[in-house]
């Protein structure tokens, strides 16, 4: 997979959590969770791009590694939106905690090859 690709997977992703997050149940726990669910899960895409230009190899893995955690806490927030039943479209809270596992294992190996690479 190339960057580009991977650029479009976070972009892809963002989007879906944009059209969650717009019909998530308007009660005081929906409008918390939407609103760090539409935090981290549209930051994951901004933040890959801003790695793209890191200044060093150790610059590139620390923003790598903030994908990574942002990722991660889309996931537990996706989790709890589902157990809570705030969604109004399950089929899209599936599709997005598939993708974010994906995109989570990705960037674990990104980082593992990323660190290697800096010990060279």
């Amino acid at each position: 997979m190339n960057k580009f690709d991977l650029e479009e997977r976070l972009i892809c992703f963002s989007v879906l959590i944009i059209e969650i997050t717009r019909v998530m149940s308007n009660c005081k726990a929906g409008n918390h969770l939407s609103g760090q669910l539409l935090r981290s899960g549209t930051s994951v895409s901004l933040n890959y791009g801003e790695a793209q230009s890191g200044e060093s190899r150790r610059d590139f893995i620390h923003k790598i590694k903030v994908v990574l955690k942002e990722l991660r806490e889309s996931l537990v927030c996706l989790k709890i939106i589902e157990r809570t039943k705030l969604y109004k479209n399950l089929a899209s809270i599936i599709k997005a905690k598939k993708e974010c596992n994906e995109l989570i294992s990705i960037f674990v190996k990104s980082v593992e090859t990323a660190q290697k690479n800096l010990k060279k």
